[in-house]
């Protein structure tokens, strides 16, 4: 990673004279090389899951282009995978019966000391934690801008756990930590929408996501793989990849699939993914094939060597899972709600079902384990579609996101 005194000899031009006299820097004249990006994330490296994984992708992308960047987040002794470039721990307890996941409990004295020294031009918050209002406090007193992405329907997990009456108080909570951003940044048009009818900001942007089809494409296909796990050729098999935790609707998946078994239609299931539900899960579909966690080409060709992608979550903004399977040649049935509505064509490169409809993703799941030549038709199309989401264009809409607040701040004298 350059020093910031590298990257300051390294910058030519107007702004690199500006900064080394010490001079501001006008946000007009500003590039991806003047950024100084403080980005606080409530789980950056701890357990994966796709927002992270775009995080730190977002954050290498700045890296590479010459920005400065600092993470804050919770950290862990043995994390899933080492972070892209700097982290800072900040203070934070274990959730209990979530072990694996850490809240942030304060905007410490030695965090806040750390962020000041860094002295940020922007910050960008991923996470509607109490840290990340306090942090939003402080930025706004110093007049740096904020940006919030927002990863997921946070308001909609407690429909999972029998405590469906607390939703309001947490739309409530978000919508008064959204609203003292200066901009939100959401996975897709279906979220923005959302946040939009929620009254959380009235500025929001698109940060989607994108998928390496040098790693996830058709061609990882392996018959013997299947065979490996006792699926025959011509058995239909029908994929899940996430968390197993209940919000992602393991429930629902496993319902559908016994609709299936019960009408007599051949096929095959394959759990990619490992979660503190798993045993839960494993125990309603005794015939699966459970394979744990996967990633990069260990991924791609346990997707590619299924048949069918099959998403019945409503908690996703976006959907990194349903974009790599797609990217895979699987086609889709998923719900129709934000993330798989915004990536999923219906009729063309799968088909969005309506949330909680059993019968819904049993018909189509079954259509796809009948009609062979329908199911590569459409898997082919998710092919095509899943290219017009490249990972650069994509990271640098949110480094524009970023130039865009300082510009208006600027503007408007702070």
């Amino acid at each position: 990673m350059p020093t910031e005194t590298g990257r300051t000899v390294q910058h030519h031009g107007l702004t690199a004279a500006l900064r080394l006299r010490g001079e501001r820097v006008s946000a007009d004249a500003m590039d991806v090389s003047d950024l100084r990006i403080a980005l606080f994330s409530g789980n950056y490296n701890m357990t994966v899951d796709g927002a992270n994984k775009a995080l730190n992708r977002l954050v290498g992308y700045l890296l590479a282009h010459g920005a400065a960047v600092r993470v804050y987040s919770p950290t862990v002794a043995n994390p899933d995978f080492e972070p892209t470039g700097d982290l800072v721990s900040v203070p934070s307890f274990a959730i209990p019966g979530r072990s694996e996941y850490r809240i942030p409990v304060t905007f410490s004295s030695r965090v806040r000391q750390d962020i000041a020294a860094f002295a940020p031009n922007v910050l960008h918050i991923s996470s509607p934690d109490r840290v990340s209002r306090q942090v939003a406090a402080w930025a706004r007193r110093r007049r740096i801008p904020v940006a919030c992405s927002v990863h997921t329907r946070f308001e909609t997990y407690f429909r999972y756990y029998n405590l469906s009456f607390l939703e309001p108080l947490m739309v409530a909570w978000l919508r008064k930590l959204y609203r003292r951003c200066d901009a939100l940044i959401a996975p897709s048009e279906s979220f923005a929408q959302v946040l939009r009818d929620q009254r959380m900001n009235y500025d929001i942007g698109i940060w989607t996501r994108g998928v390496e089809q040098g790693i996830f494409n058709p061609g990882r296909r392996d018959i013997a793989w299947r065979q490996s796990l006792g699926i025959e050729d011509d058995v239909p098999t029908i994929a899940f990849l996430g968390r197993l935790v209940m919000e992602k609707g393991l429930d629902v998946f496993a319902d559908s699939i016994d609709v299936l078994a019960r009408r007599g239609v051949p096929h095959k299931v394959v759990v990619i993914g490992e979660g503190p539900a798993g045993e839960w899960f494993e125990s309603r579909l005794p015939n699966a094939s459970f394979i744990g966690f996967q990633g990069g080409e260990d991924l791609a060709h346990a997707l590619a060597s299924c048949d069918i992608f099959f998403n019945p979550s409503v908690t996703e903004t976006f959907g990194n899972v349903t974009l790599e399977a797609m990217a895979c040649g699987l086609p889709v049935v998923a719900a129709r709600a934000t993330g798989s509505a915004s990536i999923v064509k219906h009729g063309r490169t799968g088909y969005l079902v309506s949330p909680g409809s059993i019968t819904g993703f049993a018909d189509h799941l079954q259509r796809y384990c009948r009609d062979i030549p329908l199911r590569a038709d459409h898997g082919a199309a998710a092919v095509i579609e899943s290219g017009a989401y490249q990972w650069d264009a994509i990271n640098q809409a949110v480094a524009d996101t970023y130039l865009r607040l300082i510009r208006q701040k600027q503007r408007r004298g702070g």
